[in-house]
């Protein structure tokens, strides 16, 4: 049984979707969930053997919340970022390492395009689609998005366009994924083998 704090605190836009979110994770099977939007709540992570930030927003942690983080991370655990996860914590450099990037923007609303995994599957998947800068050249990236397929506007990148990636962090692994915006995305069972996939890497299970 995996244990995971799912932490889904807020300090900028909040996204409509959580509410589906929690509960879609709560129901994985063989993942024992504690969801808290209580920065006392990264105090002590010996409980766990996974943190998730779930669309969270700006600064959400005190000081020692982010060292309790880094800590856990390092000494060993997991760690798994969606969404806007990659727009937190912003004033953290340790954070920006942990997740791997940092979330630019994207364009208007959301579209379909086209995601190709490691093997070169496509998968096509209606999101916002998240542009990054401070991209780290150790990612094991593991979904790209095809700029061909939708309106990149302003947030087109050189070279692949990663939507996930994985790493690992000290003697701790980080796991993050752009997907999830949408409520309808939490209800999608290739979506939910996704994140599935990214605790049980985060996890080593």
């Amino acid at each position: 049984m995996t244990r995971m704090l799912v932490f889904t605190r807020t300090a900028g836009y909040r996204h409509e979707s959580l509410p589906a979110a929690v509960a879609a994770i709560e129901a994985f099977p063989g993942v024992r969930v504690v969801h808290s939007e209580d920065p006392v709540a990264l105090h002590d992570l010996s409980q766990y053997d996974v943190v998730m930030f779930l669309s969270t927003t700006e600064d959400v942690l005190d000081p020692r919340g982010r060292s309790s983080l880094r800590s856990f991370v390092l000494g060993g655990g997991g760690f798994v970022g969606v969404h806007s996860a990659a727009g937190t914590e912003l004033s953290d450099p340790w954070y920006g390492e942990l997740l791997g990037a940092r979330f630019a923007g994207h364009p208007d609303g959301v579209q379909q395009a086209t995601l190709f995994d490691r093997e070169g599957q496509p998968w096509k998947f209606t999101d916002e689609w998240y542009g990054f800068t401070e991209v780290r050249d150790d990612l094991e990236i593991l979904l790209t998005v095809d700029e061909e397929t939708y309106e990149p506007g302003l947030y087109a990148m050189a070279g692949p366009h990663p939507q996930a990636w994985r790493r690992p962090v000290g003697a701790g692994r980080s796991w993050y994924t752009a997907l999830g915006h949408t409520s309808e995305a939490w209800a999608d069972p290739a979506f939910l083998d996704h994140v599935r996939a990214g605790i049980a890497y985060a996890a080593r299970d």
